[in-house]
């Protein structure tokens, strides 16, 4: 990934190539937009570039070759989540003293180093940050200067305020970039010591034009209801599993008749029994809830009058029969109920128990 091939969020790549390009580069830096908007590939762009051995210019700004020794060690961390994967087995080969004490990191390059939040509460704990700032206080080993990457902004409080010390007086050589669906999510004197960049969803016409180049193979029906459940993220919508997303959609479905309708919950408990287990059963359960969160969503556009408006195009004349039954106040608790879920999931309640009490509170009142 280089800046040639960011697809979409022209001018933010042309801001970050002229702060490089001026070597004004700033310490901090925000990288803000939803998920899947290429916050991540946009922060290893822009890494590969600031260590590539052959830089490339075209109309005067700098970007990556994509081919050197360094690319090719920075491209590796490209697909963070199997990285991660690879840290967290081994760190479960170790003794239980050792495991403890052992932070998730990625470092693809000696100066380099990407923090993912720590499974599995999904945080960017104390640890991690300490770890930083052994690394920072060395010189870089191989470039000018070091990097370090925080996939997402979810942090513990004690990790956010380490870190803060570190923002006050960063060495010369040191860059962070911060990755944030939402930066108010961090500290106001986290956001205060660092510029911010923002990634816009992309307009509908032109993400169904970027995946009618990239996915040719899919129907045109396919890729426009992809373009809008994507919201304007390119990287989502690269990546969707539309079959996985309507088969996980269908269980939200269920969850949302059940609740309104069907006296009868044993269909919904066959289905909930299946989110039960593991690290699978976690992520197919986060899953779910954005599927029930994004119907929810078009619950309230066609209950405002807003047909055409569903992002799930395809069931609207289902999500139409189902809005005229529901008032609006019922959506809003039904949106808490889920955000009580997301709150139960942290702090490892049993799944299952939590979506069919889902269930049941958002039957109340319907």
């Amino acid at each position: 990934m280089n800046f040639r091939s960011f697809l979409g969020n022209s001018e933010t790549v042309r801001q970050l190539q002229e702060m490089l390009a001026s070597d004004r580069l700033p310490h901090a830096l925000i990288l803000a937009g939803g998920r899947g908007a290429g916050k991540y590939s946009l922060a290893l762009a822009l890494t590969q570039t600031i260590h590539c051995l052959q830089p490339q210019r075209e109309n005067g700004l700098p970007d990556a070759c994509n081919v050197c020794a360094n690319c090719a060690r920075i491209a590796e961390a490209h697909d963070l989540n199997a990285r991660v994967a690879e840290a967290v087995e081994a760190r479960d080969q170790l003794r239980e003293t050792d495991r403890k004490e052992t932070r998730i990191l990625i470092q693809p390059h000696p100066d380099v180093l990407i923090l993912p939040p720590d499974p599995p509460q999904l945080l960017v704990k104390v640890g991690q940050v300490r770890l930083l700032i052994q690394n920072v206080q060395r010189l870089p080993s191989e470039g000018r200067r070091k990097i370090y990457i925080f996939s997402k902004s979810a942090f513990m409080n004690e990790a956010a305020n380490s870190l803060l010390k570190v923002l006050e007086e960063p060495p010369p050589y040191a860059h962070i970039f911060l990755l944030s669906e939402n930066p108010a999510d961090l500290l106001p004197t986290i956001r205060s010591r660092a510029s911010v960049l923002r990634l816009h969803p992309v307009p509908l016409p032109q993400l169904e034009e970027i995946l009618a180049a990239e996915r040719p193979t899919w129907k045109p029906k396919q890729r426009a209801l992809v373009a809008r459940l994507a919201e304007g993220a390119v990287g989502r919508a690269l990546s969707f599993d539309l079959d996985a997303y309507i088969a996980t959609r269908k269980d939200a479905l269920l969850l949302l008749h059940t609740a309104l309708a069907e006296p009868d919950h044993s269909a919904l408990f066959r289905v909930t029994e299946s989110y039960r287990a593991g690290g699978e059963g976690q992520q197919k359960t986060q899953e779910l809830l954005r599927a029930l969160t994004s119907l929810l969503e078009d619950l309230l556009l066609l209950h405002a009058g807003a047909p055409g408006g569903a992002r799930n195009s395809d069931v609207e004349s289902e999500l139409l029969s189902l809005a005229a039954g529901v008032r609006f106040e019922w959506i809003e608790r039904a949106a808490q109920a889920i955000g009580q879920v997301e709150s139960g999931m942290r702090r490892n309640l049993l799944r299952s128990l939590s979506l069919d009490s889902l269930a049941a509170q958002m039957g109340k009142g319907a």
